[in-house]
């Protein structure tokens, strides 16, 4: 028998509402104990513990390793063009062995090697913090020739370009309850991984790489005419039960930072599953998350394979990552009506700014730049198109920018919740100084009434109708914008950088702790749209965690939680540092780095 059903529904409710804002509390002291001050930077390992760096590439022994394809050169024809995806997605192919390699190909898997010396040290598609990689992916699928001949639950293998079949599975029930010819993605993270580097602030740049995987996901989807969609009504349990995750012995939690050998804190925290479907196959879905719910229940009886490999020697166990990772567990949430958004195109002022790629060649040959040289710059008409694709709702529906209609942030399930303050060096044709780009219209009379009452809030000269940016100030910005980021030159030498702002009361008034990370995967998302639009334009991008957090908001003159600061990013052209050697991504060499 349940504990709660010998308690009388106002005693239930009263611990539930306790112990949600408990977990909004932990939450909250989370997020202001790990900010950044110029007095002070969150706890972290005061060096880098080189003998225990943890092994990026996670493998389940003994499961069985089934290889995928590798498609030919982005010359091919096979892929679209990347601007050609966004007003519109190109027919949807069949699911079969070949575009299930395409899509992980494109989206998850290596993209070089890179050789300095003695070092040797791989990339991939989806950008990471510190190129430390959390985030693992699992393909949960109907049977596939020439891959698996049931159901099966499988482990995506980066280095090898392998699927690991750890279970197979009885997919009838899923099937029936999923659209048709669609399957499922699913992301976790392993918080050692960024822990290792990052100390106490690691939750935060994990949730980044989730945004930026779902975006590299929904992309690379997109050039095989599927459309992909956060399954958010799911809570944990069911997420850690579709992907095998329930493996992974459970640890206490330590009342502070630990040092030792504690294997148990390399678990995958399950973060979402993604549905992929034909694009031009449904006009609505409406998922019946009970019925979903009871077919994820049958994986309890499946056997699962293969025995996850050890990453490090020894451990740092940082106490509050795990209990705000504990705090934010999602429960079930009964979403209602479709999840099926009508396809919105992005604003697009003409497509001379691009550089003719196709979308295979700006994935998986973007790189994080490490320095800028200061001196690039790009003209107003180029900073406008990136921005245009920044915008959630596309261009052209009628509406206030606000609901994630377009491609990539159309995977999201909730309406936008970050916004930006930018920092414009070098745009050709725009004063520098302080900009604004609201991206859910609906926050535009808060932000304005929360900011400094000096700020002018004019749309600058050519920008483009459906773009709400606002100049907010006029001047140099480049010494204060390398100060708000750790006084680093990358923030202030390239054509713009620029701060992510979220918008904090999904939380603190929709009482719900677990959009805590969902903040955070929005910005990943955002900034991976950055890192494409960046190298499709010609120049480069990096993501920047390391910001003082309150300092920026003083710039802005907000005061509470409401608004804050969450993602940095840096967009210009790119210091190429000639000591190191690029490599193919495949045959790489047999190392786990």
């Amino acid at each position: 028998m349940s504990t709660w059903s010998s308690q009388p529904s106002s005693t239930r409710e009263s611990d539930n509402k306790e112990a949600n804002e408990a977990s909004i509390a932990q939450v909250l002291r989370y997020h202001n104990q790990t900010k950044h001050s110029f007095n002070n930077y969150a706890r972290g390992p005061r060096g880098l513990d080189w003998a225990n760096q943890p092994n990026p590439f996670r493998r389940y022994a003994a499961a069985p390793l089934v290889p995928l394809l590798h498609p030919p050169s982005p010359n091919s024809g096979e892929s679209p063009l990347y601007a050609e995806v966004f007003p519109s997605l190109p027919s949807p192919r069949s699911l079969c062995l070949s575009t299930i390699s395409r899509l992980f190909y494109d989206s998850l898997a290596l993209s070089a090697w890179k050789t300095a010396g003695a070092s040797t040290w791989s990339l991939r598609v989806n950008p990471s913090s510190g190129n430390l990689h959390p985030t693992e992916a699992y393909l949960i699928s109907p049977p596939i020739e020439s891959l698996c001949s049931h159901g099966f639950v499988a482990h995506y293998a980066p280095k090898e370009h392998s699927l690991e079949i750890r279970a197979e599975v009885p997919f009838e029930s899923l099937a029936r309850i999923l659209p048709k010819n669609s399957f499922l993605v699913g992301l976790s993270s392993i918080f050692w991984r960024e822990a290792w580097k990052y100390g106490e602030r690691a939750f935060r740049y994990c949730n980044h790489d989730v945004g930026h995987a779902i975006a590299a996901v929904a992309m690379a989807a997109a050039g095989l005419g599927w459309d992909v969609k956060v399954l958010d009504g799911l809570g944990y349990a069911e997420l850690e039960k579709l992907m095998g995750l329930d493996c992974f012995p459970n640890f206490k939690i330590p009342d502070r930072p630990v040092k030792g050998r504690m294997p148990e804190i390399e678990f995958e925290h399950p973060d979402c599953v993604l549905l992929v479907f034909p694009s031009s196959s449904l006009v609505e879905y409406n998922v019946d998350y009970n019925e979903l719910i009871s077919a994820i229940s049958e994986l309890s009886v499946v056997e699962w394979k293969g025995k996850p490999n050890l990453l490090s020697k020894e451990h740092v166990c940082w106490d509050i990552i795990y209990r705000t990772a504990e705090a934010a567990k999602k429960p079930v949430t009964m979403l209602e009506g479709s999840i099926i958004d009508p396809f919105q195109r992005s604003g697009m002022l003409g497509e001379s700014c691009y550089k003719g790629y196709s979308l295979r060649d700006i994935v998986r040959k973007r790189r994080s730049a490490v320095d800028m040289d200061g001196h690039t710059g790009i003209a107003k008409e180029t900073f406008y198109q990136i921005l245009l694709h920044c915008m959630p709702s596309g261009f052209g529906s009628g509406l206030k920018h606000g609901r994630q209609l377009a491609l990539p942030f159309r995977a999201l399930c909730w309406e936008c919740e970050v916004d930006a303050v930018l920092f414009v060096h070098r745009v050709v044709g725009l004063p520098s100084g302080l900009y604004f780009l609201v991206r859910n219209e609906n926050h535009f009379d808060g932000i304005r009434k929360a900011t400094r009452p000096e700020f002018k809030w004019e749309k600058p000269d050519g920008c483009p109708d459906g773009l709400p940016l606002y100049e907010l100030a006029r001047g140099d910005c480049q010494e204060l914008s390398k100060r708000l980021s750790c006084h680093q030159d990358i923030a202030s030498d390239g054509c713009f950088s620029l701060g992510m702002i979220a918008h904090f009361e999904p939380i603190l008034g929709g009482k719900r702790a677990w959009m805590y990370p969902r903040l955070f995967w929005e910005s990943g998302v955002l900034g991976q749209v950055l890192y494409l639009e960046a190298y499709a334009v010609g120049i480069s991008a990096t993501g920047i965690g390391c910001f003082f957090d309150d300092p920026v908001h003083e710039v802005l003159g907000l005061d509470g939680p409401e608004y804050q600061s969450i993602y940095h990013f840096t967009v210009g052209g790119a210091v190429v540092d000639k000591r190191i050697m690029s490599l193919p991504a495949y045959p790489g060499p047999n190392l786990d780095a």
